[in-house]
């Protein structure tokens, strides 16, 4: 059993979430999940009730890749200043705000969109909200590691997660719940969905509010000046320091290390990320309603998020990342099984409850632990940079795979694909072992050397 000082020793790990750094992160992180959800997730929803096929629907989430080649751009992040903000808000400020108030303005103009009778505009307007929200995503991620030590990256990755999770729940079971209200009726209402969007569009105000009212973070990244040769010249230079010397960095440090490392990356979320493109098209077809769904969401969705990500981050300061890293993807992967057998058994609010709760629970605690691996692996000198290229590697393969979703939901049925689904999450627990037992044998040799 635990003593009372272990017990008090938890409780003063609990303080750390308080401070007013990580306050900060968790709400830019609600600025950052929140688009996602709109342009990923609750989308299919409201394409689904319009009639979108479920094979449209899947291509559809395509759009989402943008934030799988954001490292295209995210050296300008480190070295482009934004005329007339960067004087008075900084680099990272400033390439904030730019990035908040683009999404706002896409999250509105799809508000005012119609499905039916354009889907290609509204494909081109979430691209443009996808882009937005992952050039947020670069911004947020390096301003979190640079505000603080490597001790509190932890706390940081659990409040950032806790932000971003709870506004993943706002947008899909928000908009859900809000687009039901302003309908007219059960029945497929066009302007339900609008007003929805445009609230959510209004929700992206804390976050603008929190990057004026914060400090600007000391960057770990050495800016040099290139003022002497030619044009050419210099661009090669600034070529170098930006876009190859976090990428040879990274390689240097870790070595062969780091094809096993990327490997990882590029699988640890496949399982939940190709589960997702269709889990609200498959609550409108078991017949589950925007309200029945939002309410499940809103309730025990925020409920077991909280928890889960708050778990992760003590997890972590407990047991360290590789452990949880692993118990995180087992979870992930179990709980696709879990919509297998909720394909099974039909229309029942219960199950739904218990499906959304425990897939909530796992995804908080394997995120976590996932933001707080990925910091880990980053170089200050190259923040924006190194970890945009490794969340974009995430997203890279599960969301370019998730895009004929649609396709085998239609040839295998929801319950083989859910199936199929988790069996996409064995290749990283493989990887999590291989990663952990070099890792020790690199200790040993050290030791004994």
């Amino acid at each position: 059993m635990y003593s009372l000082t272990s017990y008090f020793s938890w409780l003063s790990g609990l303080r750390i979430y308080l401070q007013r750094r990580v306050l900060s992160i968790f709400v830019l992180g609600f600025s950052s999940g929140l688009p996602l959800m709109l342009v990923f997730g609750v989308l299919s929803f409201w394409l689904r009730e319009a009639d979108v096929s479920r094979a449209d629907i899947g291509y559809f989430s395509w759009v989402a890749l943008a934030y799988a080649v954001k490292w295209l751009w995210s050296p300008l992040a480190d070295h482009l200043k934004i005329p007339l903000l960067h004087s008075r808000l900084g680099r990272r400020r400033s390439w904030l705000l730019t990035s908040q108030i683009l999404v706002t303005i896409a999250i509105c103009s799809i508000a005012l969109t119609d499905p039916q009778q354009n889907l290609a505009l509204m494909a081109a307007l979430a691209v443009l909200l996808a882009f937005a929200s992952a050039t947020q995503d670069i911004n947020v991620d390096a301003f979190r590691i640079e505000s603080a030590e490597v001790e509190l990256q932890a706390a940081l990755a659990a409040a950032y997660l806790s932000g971003y999770r709870l506004a993943m729940i706002l947008a899909s079971a928000g908009t859900l719940w809000l687009a039901a209200i302003f309908s007219d009726g059960p029945a497929y209402d066009l302007a339900g969905w609008q007003q929805a969007y445009l609230v959510m569009g209004i929700c992206m105000l804390p976050g603008i509010l929190t990057t004026l009212l914060s400090k600007e973070p000391v960057s770990g990244l050495q800016q040099q000046q290139y003022t002497e040769g030619t044009a050419i010249q210099r661009f090669a230079a600034w070529l170098k320091q930006a876009v190859v010397a976090p990428f040879t960095d990274f390689f240097e440090r870790y070595k062969w290390h780091a094809l096993l490392i990327l490997a990882l990356i590029a699988c640890y979320r496949i399982s939940d990320v190709v589960m997702g493109v269709m889990a609200n098209a498959f609550y409108v077809d078991m017949g589950y309603s925007k309200e029945e769904v939002a309410s499940v969401s809103k309730i025990f969705g925020v409920i077991m998020t909280l928890v889960g990500a708050a778990l992760g981050g003590v997890l972590i300061n407990q047991f360290g990342i590789i452990k949880v890293l692993f118990v995180g993807a087992l979870l992930s992967a179990v709980t696709n099984i879990l919509f297998s057998a909720l394909s099974h058994i039909g229309y029942d609010l219960m199950w739904l409850t218990l499906v959304i709760s425990a897939d909530n629970l796992s995804a908080g605690i394997a995120t976590s632990a996932f933001i707080a691996y990925l910091s880990s692996l980053v170089n200050l000198a190259f923040t924006a940079t190194q970890y945009a290229m490794f969340s974009s590697l995430m997203l890279l393969l599960p969301k370019f795979t998730g895009g004929f979703s649609g396709q085998w939901v239609d040839q295998l049925g929801y319950s083989n694909f859910f199936i199929m689904t988790a069996a996409m999450g064995i290749p990283a627990l493989i990887l999590i072992v291989v990663l952990a037992s070099v890792k020790e044998l690199s200790a040993n040799k050290k030791a004994a050397n």
